[in-house]
This record gives C-alpha cells, structure tokens and sequence, in this order.
C-alpha cells in the first residue's frame, strides 16, 4: 500500500507574489538595522519591526499564511488542553532521569573496564 503525503504548493500568482514581497520585505528590514548603525539603536529596532510588521501582513493576507494563522491558533488551542505535570511530579521524574544515567554510566564503564582487561590483559598479556 502507497502512503503518498500531499503536498500542498502556492498556486495562485497573487499569493506568490504576496509571498516573495513579504520575505523582501523582511530581508529590507534586516538590512536597514544592520547599514543604518549610525543611527540610534530604537530607531534600527523600529525599523527592523517594521519590517517584520508588514511581511508579516503581506504573509497574512495569502492564503499559504491564512492556512498557517490556523495551525497556529489550532496548536495554541491544544496546548491549553494539556495537562501539565506539577512541581513535585517534574522533580521525581528528573531525579529518576539522572538516577538511572548515573547507573548507566557506572555499568558501561565496569564494562569497558572489562573488556579492556579481557582483551589487553588476558588475550594480548600487556599488562
């Protein structure tokens, strides 16, 4: 059986080129707070938010962004219904974590001591 994923591509032109202004948009934004360095440091920020406001409008209204705008909210929404584990539940699962590295470790290394007697030791006699 074919598990064929669709892939969804920008097929109108108004949104390719909604598309392509909004990340010139953004590469402008980028390049004027970094040339205009003469100038103060809110005057760049501003700039460089500017910038990110209108790609981000222009990214918006395409219909690539609205697709996106609903799988944020949609995620954001899920992300509400989790149930996060509590202070005293992290703490326990975190020391069970390191517990069971630390013996981890002590195990490989008894290990490759091991087997470094057993080769280097015993079947070569360099020690």
């Amino acid at each position: 059986m074919s598990n064929k994923s669709q892939v969804e591509t920008i097929t109108s032109s108004a949104d390719k080129v909604k598309i392509t202004l909004a990340v010139i948009v953004l590469i402008a934004g980028i390049f004027a707070y970094s040339f205009f360095s003469d100038l103060n440091i809110y005057a760049r920020v501003g700039m460089f938010i500017g910038g990110l406001a209108v790609a981000t409008l222009l990214l918006w209204l395409s219909d690539s962004g609205k697709r996106i705008l609903g799988f944020a909210t949609g995620s954001y929404n899920e992300m509400k219904r989790v149930v996060w584990p509590t202070r005293k539940e992290t703490l326990q699962m975190t020391g069970i974590v390191f517990a069971f590295v630390t013996v981890m470790a002590i195990v490989l290394w008894l290990m490759d001591k091991l087997i470094g007697w057993l080769i280097y030791g015993v079947l070569l006699g360099w020690n």
